[in-house]
């Protein structure tokens, strides 16, 4: 029982726990606010463009590579604890990003920045669900799915206030206040306990956990080094290791009693298309967020402010999405959202490629907003199928699935979207017609695969019957798993 001694029953002291796990959580969607920064960093430390991107590598390699074993580690010794760890663990690692001397450091504190967030995300939805009824799971999943969204949106306009008036440091040591208040309110909410295991099965896997780390590290670098002008030779080594070392994480958690991730999941096919659906489709919505501000600097000829306001529109559209597939799940079947959520979402993208050009901006700006709909819808559904597919007693582990799926997919964007945009321009170029003829082309390219992407996943979505219409249902037993 919290220190305050309210009754666990009481829907007062569930939505104030569930206020305290969205504000922990918004420090994580806020780091947005550091794109926005990378300007002023580079001149603070006089570093080049393929120096500062490791800024970025390193706090979401980091995190990407540790969610699941955190999640793990949640569903063995109680989501609280951990969620309170990241908490701390975020705000040293915010404050040693503000106050690094040089540029090293820095990325050694936004490497532990990574591992802060990774402990909040990991236990963040499996916290928050815990605290209703498995009735109310969906429309949880709704307000938690909201506030990432909303974070994502106001971070890049508090990070340009904050640079403005403070300077970059800014970005980082705002948000370790925010860490420290949501820490303390953590003492006054109540987590369920543990679910309850054999003495066999209670220790971590450790080694599992490493070589989850050293299959997945490498697959994330390779997308990284494949962007780079490194050559074909490292980027083909890290992708080697990488399935290598996977293969051996399979064995090894085949035997283990207690795996990180039960291997066995991924024999319902199901399963595997919903996680495959989760990749693409963030894979297709991260162009947006790489393609579209130079798309309305450049082709539009917006400044920050109003370039701003436009791109916010599809984070505003996921924040309505999440909350309305929060609402409309306990209704419609979970599966028919899903499937609803990717078909907005090519509407959007197909949008926005055959729009370009438009006269108005209006039309690009309406199918942002369908995007970040279709997204929102997607993403909620698609944690709650995951969610429920696993045992209770995996609860931090689906959680943690649902965020290592969406970082696969926005990681391979990074790398996809930006070669395409640039082979297409080139190649305009080459054809001898004005430079801002040829980067739309590229940008009409990188939509216009991105769209076909996400028709190939609704595609496969809806030639599986069962997962389409699958409805929200409360999680198996472990003997059922």
């Amino acid at each position: 029982m919290g220190i305050i001694g309210w009754r666990w029953s009481s829907r007062v002291q569930s939505h104030f726990a569930l206020a305290v796990v969205c504000l922990g959580t918004l420090v994580a969607p806020l780091d947005s606010a550091v794109n926005i920064a990378l300007p002023s960093i580079t001149r603070a430390f006089d570093a080049g463009i393929a120096d500062i991107r490791w800024i970025v590598i390193a706090y979401v390699l980091t995190y990407s590579c540790l969610l699941l074993i955190f999640g793990k580690l949640g569903d063995l010794l109680g989501y609280r604890p951990i969620f309170q760890a990241g908490l701390l663990v975020s705000a040293a690692g915010f404050t040693a990003c503000a106050f690094a001397p040089s540029f090293g450091i820095l990325l050694l504190g936004r490497g532990l920045q990574g591992v802060g967030i990774a402990l909040t995300l990991s236990c963040a939805p499996a916290l928050a669900t815990t605290l209703f009824p498995e009735s109310e799971r969906t429309r949880v999943l709704g307000i938690y799915a909201a506030m990432l969204a909303a974070g994502a949106a106001l971070g890049p306009i508090a990070g340009g206030l904050l640079v403005d008036r403070f300077g970059w440091t800014a970005v980082f040591w705002a948000r370790a206040p925010l860490a420290l208040a949501a820490l303390a309110l953590t003492l006054f909410i109540v987590s369920p306990p543990a679910v309850a295991r054999t003495k066999s099965q209670r220790g971590l896997d450790s080694w599992g956990g490493l070589l989850l780390i050293g299959w997945l590290a490498p697959l994330l670098l390779g997308f990284a080094a494949s962007a780079a002008d490194v050559g074909a030779l490292l980027p083909a080594g890290l992708a080697a290791t990488a399935v290598v070392v996977f293969w051996l994480f399979i064995g090894h958690e085949r035997r283990h009693p207690e795996p990180i991730i039960r291997p066995s999941l991924f024999r319902n096919i199901d399963f595997t298309v919903m996680n495959i659906l989760s990749i693409v489709v963030n894979f297709a919505a991260f162009s947006i967020m790489l393609l579209v501000p130079y798309y309305l600097a450049r082709s539009r000829g917006l400044d920050a402010v109003s370039g701003g306001v436009v791109l916010a529109l599809a984070n505003i559209g996921t924040v309505f999405g999440s909350w309305f597939a929060g609402r409309v799940a306990q209704r419609v079947a979970v599966g028919r959202v899903t499937m609803a959520g990717i078909a907005l979402s090519l509407v959007g993208l197909a949008g926005i490629a055959l729009l370009a050009r438009a006269e108005s901006i209006l039309p690009v700006a309406v199918a942002l907003l369908i995007q970040g709909v279709g997204v929102g819808l997607f993403q909620v559904a698609y944690a709650d199928l995951v969610i429920a597919g696993l045992p209770l007693e995996d609860r931090g582990v689906a959680g943690s699935l649902s965020m290592v799926t969406r970082t696969m997919g926005v990681v391979a964007g990074a790398t996809a979207h930006a070669a395409v945009q640039r082979t297409f321009e080139n190649f305009a170029l080459t054809r001898a017609i004005a430079p801002s003829d040829a980067f739309l082309a590229g940008f009409e390219a990188a939509f216009g695969i991105a769209a076909v992407s996400v028709l190939v996943a609704l595609l496969l979505g809806l030639a599986r019957p069962k997962l389409w219409r699958r409805s929200a249902s409360p999680n198996p037993s472990p003997g059922n798993a």
